[in-house]
């Protein structure tokens, strides 16, 4: 399993993405930037969520064993939130979050994991795209509304401090796989956002041109848009990672 990848953060910000892999797994975590003037009640950034949620996730990978994806999600997610310490509202639905993408590859098979917005595709010579696409679904997208749907049945679901979150997520297994791609939506956005390419055509341009490339025409179709009639931010942490088996 060969594994490139490429990480960008939005234009004068640090990066809230994060990239963990080792032999036959990758995960890729996109921390969820909070909006201005909302309270998340704890005195961590999504930054820091990450990089603690990659680390917990690549210690449990890495001992293999097969245990569900899920599981390891949730023991990943209840070790992070012991790490807060006593001054973190933990029952704050605008505390730190992020999406999770996770593949894991052995004998010959291919398990997956998504968790909120950041896909995962999977080229069995038939592509096939898991993506989460419930927060696409809200029917309010207000403060107010985003907080009473987030990791809440109806709504939708994100890593944050409640580990049943991770038993929200889509899973699956596929044989036969040939290659494979991991993103977050600020590096699958010139599909589902801008519309310049297909699924085929980015899983063609991540294995023959590479991730920095397709991050590259991403930011250049972000420069170009002017954001009218389009919810969401104008740039985005972006990162891509292309799998080959």
């Amino acid at each position: 399993m060969q594994v490139t990848f490429a990480s960008e953060a939005t234009p004068g910000r640090a990066n809230e993405d994060h990239v963990v892999a080792g032999p036959g797994w990758v995960v890729v975590l996109d921390g969820a930037t909070a909006r201005p003037g909302v309270a998340t009640g704890c005195a961590h950034d999504p930054g820091w969520l990450v990089r603690r949620l990659g680390g917990a996730l690549a210690a449990r990978l890495a001992l293999g064993g097969g245990e569900p994806l899920a599981d390891l999600l949730a023991g990943a997610i209840e070790a992070v939130r012991g790490a807060h310490g006593g001054a973190c509202d933990l029952g704050n639905p605008d505390g730190p979050s992020a999406a999770v993408a996770m593949l894991r590859h052995d004998g010959g098979t291919a398990d997956w994991l998504v968790l909120a917005d950041s896909p995962v595709l999977i080229d069995t010579g038939e592509l096939r795209v898991i993506k989460d696409d419930r927060v696409d679904r809200l029917p309010s997208y207000t403060d107010e509304a985003v907080r009473a749907a987030r990791n809440s049945p109806g709504g939708f679901w994100v890593a944050a401090a409640r580990p049943e979150a991770a038993h929200q997520a889509l899973t699956g297994r596929a044989a036969g796989v040939r290659r494979a791609a991991v993103l977050t939506d600020g590096a699958s956005r010139l599909v589902d956002r801008f519309g310049l390419a297909d699924w085929n055509g980015l899983l063609d341009l991540l294995d023959g041109a590479g991730p920095r490339e397709l991050i590259r025409r991403t930011r250049l179709a972000e420069a170009a848009d002017d954001g009218a009639g389009r919810r969401g931010k104008r740039y985005d942490d972006a990162t891509a990672v292309m799998i080959r088996f």
